[in-house]
């Protein structure tokens, strides 16, 4: 068994038994490997994001947290390629990083055939835009949407006015070409939105935003329009 498929088993083997644990020992006899090769392999999942936890002692061990992970994900090449076009595709896009960071996961865990097939495939694509470069959205603003963390931001208006603001973040819009952080503006005390690319500074704050009842998804894009909440 090579080691790419030595990572694979060992995952799917604590999704199977969670959340029972598994020794060091126990894999070092399963996959006939030493107790130092199998540490060494679980350490390298945990760096990549794998939630899997150690207990110390004697009769420690390590254990996987089922709901932070994914059941195995059987892509073919052409559907590995498709997600990277994806991405590729709008860099302004929000979540772009995660995305990125997902994707490398997904590589990872192929095998050797699979992942040649993939850069193999990604190679034919080819995009071209000719419109102006737009800069990727702030990871801090990302965060704090993830999070449901009041964000302290500086904004540029259309009218070219900075302002500084405390804004309880919801979701994020897009109206094309353009990305909107919809939320509560604590300045105007109004649901508002906020172009990505127009957001200055920004930092997350301590403070949980509250739940104001605010669903993006039952408003009406005229309605936004007409209230003036996008483009601002």
């Amino acid at each position: 068994m090579n080691r790419t498929d030595r990572l694979y088993a060992l995952v799917e083997e604590l999704r199977a038994v969670a959340p029972e644990w598994r020794s060091a020992a126990w894999f070092a006899a399963r996959f006939e490997v030493s107790s130092r090769t199998i540490e060494r392999d679980l350490s390298a999942l945990q760096q990549a994001g794998v939630p899997i936890y150690a207990t110390p002692g004697r009769r420690g061990g390590y254990a996987i947290d089922v709901q932070h992970t994914l059941p195995p994900l059987n892509l073919s090449a052409a559907e590995a390629a498709a997600v990277a076009t994806a991405l590729a595709a709008d860099t302004a896009a929000p979540f772009t990083h995660a995305g990125r960071s997902a994707l490398q996961k997904i590589v990872a865990v192929l095998g050797d055939v699979d992942a040649q097939g993939v850069r193999e495939l990604a190679s034919r694509v080819r995009l071209f835009d000719d419109a102006e470069d737009r800069p990727a959205p702030s990871a801090v603003v990302e965060r704090a949407i993830v999070a449901r963390q009041v964000l302290d931001l500086t904004y540029c208006d259309k009218a070219g006015t900075s302002t500084r603001r405390a804004v309880e973040p919801v979701a994020v819009l897009g109206v094309r070409p353009h990305w909107y952080l919809w939320g509560w503006c604590r300045l105007r005390q109004e649901p508002r939105s906020f172009r990505l690319d127009r957001i200055g500074a920004a930092t997350m704050t301590d403070e949980p935003a509250p739940d104001r009842g605010l669903d993006p998804a039952e408003l009406e894009l005229a309605e936004l329009v007409g209230r003036g909440i996008l483009g601002t």
